[in-house]
Order: structure tokens, then C-alpha cells, then sequence
């Protein structure tokens, strides 16, 4: 995929991203970009952790690097009885320009794009708002059942959608319009992504697992259950491969005692500061973890595989072949 970035577009480019507060009609304006993005990856949504928090989907988004990922992950909404309407990239005059999201008592247009769990292309069927507290249709989401009960299941909502493109017009892109209803909601008074979305992409931006130029449209790490859960993601993956037989054991206790140093780093640090960690200290962190987890995805396709895992995986498929 070729990148055209003349340094007008890259000056804005940057200057969206360091504009926490900006509306949807600031972002739609500064970032154009003449390549279109790649199609949304087909990923497993972790479950909602905490009663309350609302889906907000993974996407591309765009940075000196070219196209990154952003993970799908469960937020507080800014407050109850706000929905999430994801951003999507339009394409209009030779250029794709991205259109926030941003958060309001409906959900409106977002181009079309299938993004999965509740957001088919048009409207929202994950869950709804119930005098003051969020019930979840389980039918298209997931949610961890053992804290969350607000709980009902509507399969009536799913939608047979398979198109994965992530943009809205042009060549190849999804043909829908907004409805009069979608351009109304549109109007209507919203509230831009909140802090903690804005520090998740910051994150997702210093990843390079999450580049497009690095993954080719299939990111390590497409979703997570919170914001800043990387950690666990990372031992998850870890896991993965030690099943699969991918990992050797020589790699993995490589791999598991770098996790456990940063482990302790933060411990400590976060002692020494009264439970938190500084901004200087966040950052390294999530320098060091870039580290590992570039390991990890180099270490389990490197073709180096544990043999006595893949014998058991085997005899397990002949033990059990219609599984």
C-alpha cells in the first residue's frame, strides 16, 4: 500500500491528533489522505468488564507512520444515557477525510462501515440506555456475566453483513447515505472522545504492531478489554503460543521474564509515587512493552516450534477429529 503525505497534510495530520477537544467538523477538515484505509480486521471481542461501560469499535487512523490500528475496547461514556457514534473515513474529491466520533443521546451516521458487535453499518444494537443504567443484548455482545446482570438477548437485530470495508464513497468503498433521522442526530448537541479514548490512541500511535506497514491488516492486539489492559493482553498472547507450540520454552521464559521486570518496575514506581505512575514513567513503559511485544510476534513466526506441544495438539485432532 503506498503512502502520499505532502508535508501540508502531515502538518495537519499532527496537529489533529495533539487536539484532544477538536469537534467532528475540525477532524473532517484536517486529515485528507489520497490512500484508502485498510478493511476493518475480523477480531474477538473481550468482554465488558465493568457494568456500565459501552463498546467503542477498532478502527484505522492515520499518522506519520501511514495507517495504525486502534484497538476496540470498553469505556465509561462521559456520562449516562450517552451513546457512541464511531468515526469513519469519507471519501470525497480524490481524498479521504475521517469524521469523528463523538458521543450523544443517539447514535448517528458513521459511513456505512461494519464494525461489528452492534454497529452493522447503520444504528446500534449492542444494548440500551434503561432509566439510568445500560443493558447489554447479548445476542452481539460480550460481557462478563459474573459482574454485569443487566443482560437481555434481541437476535432479532443481527445482520448479515461480511463487508469489511472501512470507508465510506469511492472506489470500492460502502454506498450508504444518512437517513434524515441520521442527519438530525448529527445536529444534535455532542460531546467529543473523552480523555481516556484520547490516551488510548496516543498508546495505539506508539505501537508498532498496530502499524499497518508492520501488521498488513492484522493487528496483535485488535481489542481490549480496558483501556491500558495491555499487560494482560500480552501474557494472553504469551499463552497462545505456548500452546499452539509456537513459542519454544527457551522463548517463552525469554518472554515472561521481561514481562515480570516490567511487572516490577511498575510496582515500584508506583510505590514511590503514592500508587501512580508519572506521564515519564507511563511512556517508558509503554516503550519497553512496544519491545516485547515486537518480540513476541517475531518469535512465533520465526518457524522455531516445540515440538512436544505440536505432538499433543496432533494427537489431540485424531483423538477427537470432528472438533
Amino acid at each position: 500500500m503506498r503512502k502520499w503525505l505532502p508535508i501540508g497534510i502531515l502538518l495537519a495530520t499532527l496537529a489533529v491528533m495533539l487536539l484532544p477537544g477538536a469537534t467532528q467538523a475540525q477532524v473532517a477538515v484536517g486529515v485528507s489522505i489520497r490512500v484508502g484505509p485498510p478493511a476493518i480486521p475480523v477480531y474477538e471481542q473481550p468482554p465488558c468488564p465493568v457494568e456500565g461501560y459501552l463498546w467503542t469499535p477498532g478502527y484505522w487512523a492515520y499518522g506519520p507512520v501511514g495507517y495504525y490500528w486502534v484497538p476496540g475496547v470498553w469505556v465509561a461514556p462521559p456520562r449516562p444515557g450517552l451513546l457512541w457514534t464511531p468515526g469513519y473515513w469519507g471519501w470525497r474529491e480524490g481524498v479521504y477525510a475521517w469524521h469523528a466520533g463523538y458521543w450523544g443521546p443517539h447514535v448517528g451516521f458513521y459511513g456505512g462501515v461494519n464494525y461489528g458487535f452492534g454497529y452493522t453499518g447503520a444504528g446500534f444494537y449492542g444494548g440500551e440506555w434503561r432509566e439510568g443504567r445500560f443493558h447489554y443484548n447479548t445476542a452481539v455482545v460480550r460481557v462478563n456475566e459474573t459482574v454485569v446482570h443487566n443482560v437481555y438477548v434481541n437476535r432479532t437485530v443481527i445482520v448479515n453483513n461480511s463487508n469489511r470495508v472501512a470507508f465510506n464513497g469511492g472506489p470500492g468503498g460502502v454506498t450508504r447515505v444518512a437517513t434524515v433521522e441520521e442527519t438530525r442526530w448529527g445536529r444534535e448537541l455532542h460531546t467529543a472522545a473523552t480523555s481516556v479514548q484520547i490516551s488510548h490512541q496516543t498508546t495505539a500511535r506508539g505501537d508498532r504492531t498496530n502499524f499497518y506497514s508492520e501488521n498488513h491488516g492484522r493487528p496483535a492486539n485488535a481489542a481490549y478489554g480496558r483501556v491500558g489492559e495491555r499487560q494482560a493482553n500480552q501474557q494472553a498472547r504469551i499463552g497462545q503460543g505456548v500452546r499452539s507450540g509456537q513459542l519454544t520454552p527457551r522463548e517463552t521464559g525469554h518472554l515472561e521474564h521481561q514481562e515480570a521486570r516490567i511487572n516490577q518496575q511498575v510496582r515500584q514506581d508506583r510505590a514511590a509515587n503514592g500508587g501512580h505512575l508519572t506521564g515519564q514513567e507511563r511512556a517508558q513503559v509503554n516503550r519497553e512493552q512496544n519491545h516485547v511485544s515486537r518480540e513476541i510476534d517475531r518469535d512465533k513466526h520465526n518457524g522455531r516450534v516445540d515440538r512436544p506441544v505440536e505432538r499433543q495438539n496432533q494427537e489431540r485432532r485424531e483423538e477427537h477429529p470432528h472438533r
